[in-house]
C-alpha cells in the first residue's frame, strides 16, 4: 500500500505552469522580482568590466585575469562563509552583502566617470566584488528553501536561474547601448541602482524569527562536518566533481567573449552584447523548460544529455567565424548551460540535510565560482600561447571527455 503512494507520483505526467512557485510564495515572489532587477545591472556591469578591461589592455589575458581576481576570493572564503550561513540568520546575511554589493557599483562607476580607473584599480575593485560574492552565494542559495519549503525547491532553483538569465538577455544589450551612446562610467551607475531593488524586495520578506540553534560548534569543527558529508556521500562526491569540470573548462568562455567578439569576429561593444544576449535567450528557455518539468523527469539523465551537448557545441562555437552563425550556436550553448547547472544545484539541494545546507552550498560555490579563475587564467594562457579558438575548444573537449567517463562509470548519477 504505502509503495504504491510513494510510486504515484512518478507514474502521473504533470506538466507545471513554471511561473507557479512565484505566485503560491510571496516571499519567493519578492526576492525574485528584487534579484532579477539587480541582476539586470549585474550584467551591464560585467559588460562593462570586460571592455574596460580590454580597452585598457588590449589583452585577452587581462581580461581573464579580471575574471580571475573577480572570482578567486570564493575560491578562499567560500567554504568558511557556508559556515556562517548555517550559523546566522540568512536573510540578514543576503541584506548586508547586497548592500556591500550597491557600494561597489558606486566606487566603480566614479572611478571610471573621474579618469581614474587603471588596471590595479580594475582588480582591486573586482577582488572587493568577489569577496562579498563569497559570502552572499551560499547564503543567497541556501535561503531558497526557506522561502519555498523542500516541494517546490527544484522548480524555484529553476524559477531562480530564468530570472538570472531574463537578466542576461536585457543586461548585455542595454550594456552595448550604454557603452556606445553614453560611456562606460554609467553602466556602473546603474548596477549601483539595481541594488535598491534587490533591498526593497529583501526588506519586505517576512521570516519566521531565525534561532541559530543548539550545541553549535565551533567554525572549524563545522567546516569538518560539511567536508566529511560530501566524502561519505557518493552521488554528491559525482556531482561536486562533475560541476568543478564544466566550472573550470568551460564556463570560462564567458570571461573571453570580449576577445572573440573584437579578434575573431569583428565586431565592437554592440556585437559583443548581442553575443551574450544570445546566450541569455538560450538559458532563460532551458530554465523556464526546467521550471515546468513534469514529475516524470529523469533529472539525472537529462543532466547527462544536457553537459554532453553543452561541451561539444561549445567546441563548434570555438570555430564559427560569422557573428550570424555565433548567435544561434550560442542560444544553444546558453539552454544546455543552464539546465546542466540548475539541475546539478537541484540535485544537491534535494538531498542535502537543512543543518548542513549553508555549508554544502558553499562547497557548491567554491567548485562552480571560486574554482573558475583557474579556468580563467589557464584558458587566457592558452589564448596566449596559440588562439582563443584552441582555448575555448581545448577547454569543451576536456569537459566532454570527462561527462563520457563520468555518466558511462557511474550509472546512479543517470538514476536520480
Amino acid at each position: 500500500m504505502s509503495s504504491t503512494t510513494v510510486a504515484e507520483p512518478r507514474l502521473r505526467r504533470r506538466p507545471q505552469n513554471p511561473f507557479r512557485v512565484l505566485l503560491q510564495h510571496r516571499n519567493f515572489r519578492l526576492y525574485w522580482l528584487g534579484q532579477t532587477g539587480s541582476q539586470i545591472g549585474t550584467w551591464v556591469q560585467s559588460v562593462a568590466r570586460g571592455w574596460l578591461a580590454l580597452q585598457l589592455s588590449n589583452s585577452a589575458f587581462i581580461v581573464a585575469f579580471v575574471g580571475f581576481a573577480g572570482s578567486i576570493p570564493v575560491l578562499l572564503f567560500s567554504l568558511f562563509a557556508g559556515v556562517f550561513a548555517d550559523r546566522f540568520d540568512k536573510l540578514r546575511l543576503v541584506r548586508i552583502t547586497q548592500t556591500l554589493f550597491l557600494l561597489q557599483g558606486v566606487l566603480m562607476w566614479w572611478f571610471v566617470w573621474s579618469g581614474h580607473i587603471t588596471i590595479p584599480w580594475l582588480v582591486a575593485l573586482s577582488l572587493f566584488n568577489g569577496t562579498v560574492n563569497a559570502f552572499d552565494n551560499p547564503s543567497r542559495q541556501a535561503l531558497i528553501v526557506e522561502l519555498v519549503g523542500k516541494e517546490d525547491l527544484v522548480n524555484a532553483i529553476a524559477l531562480n536561474s530564468s530570472g538570472f538569465n531574463l537578466a542576461r538577455i536585457i543586461g548585455p544589450a542595454i550594456g552595448g547601448a550604454l557603452i556606445k551612446l553614453v560611456g562606460l562610467s554609467w553602466c556602473f551607475l546603474l548596477d549601483a541602482f539595481s541594488y535598491l531593488a534587490v533591498l526593497i524586495g529583501l526588506f519586505l520578506i517576512v521570516l519566521p524569527k531565525f534561532s541559530a540553534g543548539e550545541g553549535l560548534v565551533s567554525p572549524l569543527e563545522g567546516l569538518r562536518q560539511g567536508l566529511a558529508y560530501m566524502r561519505s556521500e557518493r552521488v554528491m562526491g559525482q556531482l561536486m566533481r562533475l560541476v568543478a569540470v564544466v566550472s573550470v573548462f568551460s564556463v570560462p568562455y564567458l570571461v573571453l567573449m570580449p576577445v572573440e567578439a573584437q579578434n575573431v569576429l569583428h565586431r565592437g561593444a554592440g556585437g559583443y552584447g548581442a553575443l551574450l544576449t544570445a546566450v541569455g535567450v538560450g538559458a532563460f528557455l532551458g530554465a523556464l523548460a526546467l521550471a515546468g518539468a513534469s514529475n516524470e523527469l529523469r533529472r539525472g539523465r537529462l543532466l547527462a544529455t544536457s553537459t554532453i551537448s553543452f561541451a561539444a557545441l561549445l567546441i563548434v562555437f570555438a570555430f564559427v567565424r560569422s557573428i550570424w552563425l555565433a548567435i544561434p550556436v550560442l542560444v544553444l550553448i546558453g539552454l544546455s548551460m543552464i539546465i546542466t547547472t540548475a539541475l546539478a544545484n537541484g540535485l544537491i539541494q534535494t538531498v542535502v540535510p537543512d543543518a548542513l545546507r549553508g555549508r554544502i552550498m558553499s562547497a557548491y560555490a567554491f567548485v562552480f565560482v571560486g574554482m573558475a579563475p583557474l579556468g580563467y587564467l589557464l584558458l587566457g594562457f592558452v589564448s596566449k600561447l596559440s588562439n582563443i579558438s584552441v582555448a575555448i575548444a581545448g577547454g569543451a573537449a576536456v569537459t566532454l571527455l570527462f561527462a563520457l567517463w563520468e555518466f558511462g562509470t557511474h550509472p546512479e548519477i543517470r538514476r536520480l
